[in-house]
Protein backbone atom coordinates (compact mmCIF):
# COMPACT_ATOMS: atom_id res chain seq x y z
CA UNK A 1 0.00 0.00 0.00
CA UNK A 2 3.00 2.27 0.22
CA UNK A 3 2.55 3.40 -3.35
CA UNK A 4 -1.01 4.66 -2.89
CA UNK A 5 -1.42 8.27 -4.16
CA UNK A 6 -1.43 11.11 -1.60
CA UNK A 7 -0.84 8.76 1.33
CA UNK A 8 1.48 9.51 4.24
CA UNK A 9 2.09 6.08 5.75
CA UNK A 10 3.42 7.64 8.96
CA UNK A 11 -0.02 9.22 9.43
CA UNK A 12 -1.62 5.84 8.77
CA UNK A 13 0.56 4.11 11.36
CA UNK A 14 -0.08 6.80 13.99
CA UNK A 15 -3.83 6.66 13.43
CA UNK A 16 -3.85 2.86 13.45
CA UNK A 17 -2.18 2.87 16.86
CA UNK A 18 -4.66 5.43 18.24
CA UNK A 19 -7.71 3.63 16.85
CA UNK A 20 -6.43 0.36 18.32
CA UNK A 21 -6.25 2.01 21.75
CA UNK A 22 -9.87 3.19 21.50
CA UNK A 23 -10.96 -0.37 22.28
CA UNK A 24 -9.34 -0.01 25.73
CA UNK A 25 -11.86 1.77 27.96
CA UNK A 26 -9.25 3.31 30.26
CA UNK A 27 -7.58 5.17 27.37
CA UNK A 28 -10.66 5.86 25.28
CA UNK A 29 -11.00 9.59 26.01
CA UNK A 30 -7.30 10.30 25.52
CA UNK A 31 -7.30 8.16 22.39
CA UNK A 32 -10.30 10.03 21.06
CA UNK A 33 -8.53 13.38 21.52
CA UNK A 34 -5.44 12.09 19.74
CA UNK A 35 -7.56 10.65 16.92
CA UNK A 36 -9.39 13.96 16.46
CA UNK A 37 -6.08 15.80 16.16
CA UNK A 38 -4.76 13.28 13.64
CA UNK A 39 -7.93 13.19 11.56
CA UNK A 40 -7.69 16.95 11.06
CA UNK A 41 -4.33 16.38 9.36
CA UNK A 42 -5.01 13.31 7.21
CA UNK A 43 -7.05 12.59 4.10
CA UNK A 44 -9.91 10.09 3.84
CA UNK A 45 -7.75 7.53 2.04
CA UNK A 46 -5.32 7.41 4.97
CA UNK A 47 -8.23 6.80 7.36
CA UNK A 48 -9.48 4.01 5.11
CA UNK A 49 -6.07 2.33 5.09
CA UNK A 50 -5.81 2.61 8.89
CA UNK A 51 -9.23 0.92 9.24
CA UNK A 52 -8.16 -1.80 6.82
CA UNK A 53 -4.97 -2.50 8.76
CA UNK A 54 -7.03 -3.04 11.92
CA UNK A 55 -9.31 -5.48 10.10
CA UNK A 56 -6.27 -7.39 8.83
CA UNK A 57 -5.03 -7.59 12.43
CA UNK A 58 -8.26 -9.32 13.40
CA UNK A 59 -10.46 -6.44 14.59
CA UNK A 60 -14.07 -7.19 13.69
CA UNK A 61 -15.61 -4.88 11.09
CA UNK A 62 -18.55 -4.30 13.45
CA UNK A 63 -16.16 -2.77 15.99
CA UNK A 64 -15.02 -0.15 13.48
CA UNK A 65 -18.42 1.39 12.85
CA UNK A 66 -18.23 3.85 15.72
CA UNK A 67 -14.72 4.95 14.82
CA UNK A 68 -16.15 6.89 11.89
CA UNK A 69 -17.88 9.29 14.31
CA UNK A 70 -14.44 10.71 15.08
CA UNK A 71 -13.97 11.54 11.43
CA UNK A 72 -17.45 13.05 11.19
CA UNK A 73 -16.66 15.74 13.74
CA UNK A 74 -14.14 17.41 11.46
CA UNK A 75 -15.71 16.75 8.04
CA UNK A 76 -18.94 18.72 8.18
CA UNK A 77 -17.96 21.05 5.31
CA UNK A 78 -16.16 18.54 3.11
CA UNK A 79 -19.11 17.21 1.08
CA UNK A 80 -19.64 20.41 -0.91
CA UNK A 81 -15.91 20.45 -1.72
CA UNK A 82 -16.21 16.96 -3.19
CA UNK A 83 -19.29 17.84 -5.24
CA UNK A 84 -17.58 20.95 -6.57
CA UNK A 85 -14.63 18.82 -7.68
CA UNK A 86 -16.72 16.69 -10.05
CA UNK A 87 -19.16 17.44 -12.83
CA UNK A 88 -22.91 16.99 -12.65
CA UNK A 89 -23.59 13.41 -13.77
CA UNK A 90 -20.30 12.09 -12.37
CA UNK A 91 -21.04 8.79 -10.54
CA UNK A 92 -20.10 10.27 -7.15
CA UNK A 93 -22.19 13.40 -7.76
CA UNK A 94 -25.21 11.24 -8.61
CA UNK A 95 -24.73 9.00 -5.57
CA UNK A 96 -24.50 12.03 -3.26
CA UNK A 97 -27.69 13.48 -4.74
CA UNK A 98 -29.46 10.14 -4.30
CA UNK A 99 -28.35 10.19 -0.67
CA UNK A 100 -30.04 13.58 -0.31
CA UNK A 101 -33.32 12.06 -1.50
CA UNK A 102 -33.00 9.03 0.77
CA UNK A 103 -32.42 11.32 3.75
CA UNK A 104 -35.67 13.12 2.93
CA UNK A 105 -37.51 9.78 2.88
CA UNK A 106 -36.05 8.92 6.28
CA UNK A 107 -37.29 12.21 7.74
CA UNK A 108 -40.79 11.49 6.39
CA UNK A 109 -40.67 7.91 7.66
CA UNK A 110 -39.72 9.09 11.13
CA UNK A 111 -42.64 11.54 11.12
CA UNK A 112 -45.13 8.91 9.93
CA UNK A 113 -43.97 6.47 12.60
CA UNK A 114 -44.36 9.12 15.32
CA UNK A 115 -47.91 9.74 14.12
CA UNK A 116 -48.76 6.02 14.03
CA UNK A 117 -47.41 5.51 17.54
CA UNK A 118 -50.01 7.99 18.83
CA UNK A 119 -52.96 6.01 17.41
CA UNK A 120 -54.92 3.43 19.40
CA UNK A 121 -56.16 1.20 16.60
CA UNK A 122 -55.74 0.52 12.91
CA UNK A 123 -57.87 2.75 10.69
CA UNK A 124 -57.55 1.96 6.97
CA UNK A 125 -58.83 5.47 6.22
CA UNK A 126 -55.89 7.03 8.03
CA UNK A 127 -53.61 8.41 5.27
CA UNK A 128 -50.59 7.65 7.40
CA UNK A 129 -50.79 3.94 6.56
CA UNK A 130 -50.83 4.61 2.81
CA UNK A 131 -47.87 6.96 3.31
CA UNK A 132 -46.04 4.25 5.24
CA UNK A 133 -46.42 1.83 2.30
CA UNK A 134 -45.28 4.51 -0.14
CA UNK A 135 -42.17 5.34 1.87
CA UNK A 136 -41.31 1.67 2.33
CA UNK A 137 -41.38 1.25 -1.45
CA UNK A 138 -39.31 4.38 -2.07
CA UNK A 139 -36.63 3.34 0.40
CA UNK A 140 -36.48 -0.15 -1.10
CA UNK A 141 -36.17 1.46 -4.53
CA UNK A 142 -32.66 2.53 -3.47
CA UNK A 143 -31.46 -0.97 -4.33
CA UNK A 144 -29.88 0.09 -7.64
CA UNK A 145 -27.95 2.75 -5.74
CA UNK A 146 -26.50 0.07 -3.46
CA UNK A 147 -25.81 -2.28 -6.37
CA UNK A 148 -23.83 0.42 -8.20
CA UNK A 149 -21.70 0.77 -5.09
CA UNK A 150 -21.34 -2.97 -4.45
CA UNK A 151 -20.80 -4.11 -8.03
CA UNK A 152 -18.93 -1.15 -9.54
CA UNK A 153 -17.41 1.31 -7.06
CA UNK A 154 -16.34 -1.11 -4.31
CA UNK A 155 -14.60 -3.58 -6.67
CA UNK A 156 -12.55 -0.74 -8.19
CA UNK A 157 -11.35 0.22 -4.70
CA UNK A 158 -10.66 -3.41 -3.81
CA UNK A 159 -8.55 -3.87 -6.97
CA UNK A 160 -6.33 -1.12 -5.61
CA UNK A 161 -5.98 -2.63 -2.15
CA UNK A 162 -8.72 -0.66 -0.37
CA UNK A 163 -10.87 -3.50 0.98
CA UNK A 164 -11.73 -2.55 4.58
CA UNK A 165 -14.25 0.29 4.02
CA UNK A 166 -16.12 -1.54 1.21
CA UNK A 167 -16.38 -4.60 3.47
CA UNK A 168 -17.94 -2.51 6.25
CA UNK A 169 -20.36 -0.79 3.83
CA UNK A 170 -21.47 -4.13 2.32
CA UNK A 171 -22.10 -5.49 5.80
CA UNK A 172 -24.21 -2.46 6.64
CA UNK A 173 -26.12 -2.72 3.34
CA UNK A 174 -27.15 -6.28 4.24
CA UNK A 175 -28.16 -5.23 7.74
CA UNK A 176 -30.21 -2.27 6.51
CA UNK A 177 -31.94 -4.33 3.81
CA UNK A 178 -33.45 -6.54 6.53
CA UNK A 179 -35.02 -3.50 8.24
CA UNK A 180 -36.31 -2.07 4.96
CA UNK A 181 -38.08 -5.31 4.10
CA UNK A 182 -39.42 -5.58 7.64
CA UNK A 183 -41.04 -2.13 7.37
CA UNK A 184 -42.60 -3.01 4.02
CA UNK A 185 -43.92 -6.30 5.44
CA UNK A 186 -45.45 -4.49 8.43
CA UNK A 187 -47.02 -1.82 6.22
CA UNK A 188 -48.66 -4.49 4.06
CA UNK A 189 -49.90 -6.65 6.95
CA UNK A 190 -51.00 -4.11 9.56
CA UNK A 191 -54.67 -5.05 9.07
CA UNK A 192 -53.94 -8.69 9.96
CA UNK A 193 -51.82 -8.05 13.07
CA UNK A 194 -52.36 -7.30 16.71
CA UNK A 195 -52.09 -3.52 16.62
CA UNK A 196 -49.90 -3.16 19.71
CA UNK A 197 -47.45 -5.69 18.28
CA UNK A 198 -47.52 -3.86 14.94
CA UNK A 199 -46.69 -0.55 16.60
CA UNK A 200 -43.89 -2.03 18.65
CA UNK A 201 -42.26 -3.80 15.71
CA UNK A 202 -42.70 -0.78 13.44
CA UNK A 203 -41.18 1.56 16.00
CA UNK A 204 -38.15 -0.70 16.47
CA UNK A 205 -37.55 -1.14 12.74
CA UNK A 206 -38.04 2.53 11.86
CA UNK A 207 -35.87 3.86 14.66
CA UNK A 208 -33.10 1.43 13.76
CA UNK A 209 -33.29 2.22 10.04
CA UNK A 210 -33.49 6.00 10.44
CA UNK A 211 -30.51 6.19 12.79
CA UNK A 212 -28.28 3.64 11.08
CA UNK A 213 -29.02 4.57 7.47
CA UNK A 214 -28.35 8.24 8.23
CA UNK A 215 -25.06 7.20 9.84
CA UNK A 216 -24.24 4.95 6.87
CA UNK A 217 -24.89 7.75 4.38
CA UNK A 218 -22.71 10.13 6.35
CA UNK A 219 -19.82 7.66 6.30
CA UNK A 220 -20.16 7.07 2.57
CA UNK A 221 -20.39 10.79 1.81
CA UNK A 222 -17.50 11.83 4.03
CA UNK A 223 -15.17 8.83 4.05
CA UNK A 224 -15.85 6.28 1.31
CA UNK A 225 -16.57 8.65 -1.59
CA UNK A 226 -13.62 10.98 -0.84
CA UNK A 227 -11.42 7.88 -0.56
CA UNK A 228 -12.64 6.76 -3.98
CA UNK A 229 -12.00 10.21 -5.43
CA UNK A 230 -8.45 10.20 -4.02
CA UNK A 231 -7.75 6.62 -5.15
CA UNK A 232 -9.25 6.34 -8.64
CA UNK A 233 -7.03 8.66 -10.63
CA UNK A 234 -6.26 6.70 -13.81
CA UNK A 235 -7.31 8.29 -17.06
CA UNK A 236 -10.75 7.14 -18.14
CA UNK A 237 -11.57 5.25 -14.93
CA UNK A 238 -14.62 7.35 -14.01
CA UNK A 239 -15.93 7.14 -17.58
CA UNK A 240 -15.73 3.33 -17.27
CA UNK A 241 -17.46 3.46 -13.89
CA UNK A 242 -20.23 5.61 -15.38
CA UNK A 243 -20.82 3.08 -18.17
CA UNK A 244 -21.00 0.23 -15.65
CA UNK A 245 -23.35 2.24 -13.43
CA UNK A 246 -25.61 3.00 -16.40
CA UNK A 247 -25.81 -0.73 -17.12
CA UNK A 248 -27.14 -1.42 -13.61
CA UNK A 249 -29.61 1.46 -13.73
CA UNK A 250 -30.85 4.13 -11.38
CA UNK A 251 -33.67 4.78 -8.89
CA UNK A 252 -37.07 6.33 -9.47
CA UNK A 253 -35.89 9.28 -7.35
CA UNK A 254 -32.49 9.74 -9.03
CA UNK A 255 -32.29 13.39 -10.18
CA UNK A 256 -32.55 13.69 -13.96
CA UNK A 257 -29.43 15.41 -15.29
Amino acid sequence: MANKPNVNMQNVEKLTRVLRRLNAEETREQGRKEALELVREINPLELSIAEQQLIEEGVQAEDLRDLCTIHMEVLKDELNKLKSSVEVGHPLYTMIEEHDEILKFLTELDEVNRSVQKTEEYDPQNPGFAKLKELAEKILDAENHHLREENVLFPELEKRGISGPPRIMRMEHDDLRLRKHKIKELAQNVGNMDYDIFKKELNEAVQYLVFNLRDHIFKENHILYPSAFETLKEEGIWEKIKVDCDAIGYCSFTPKH
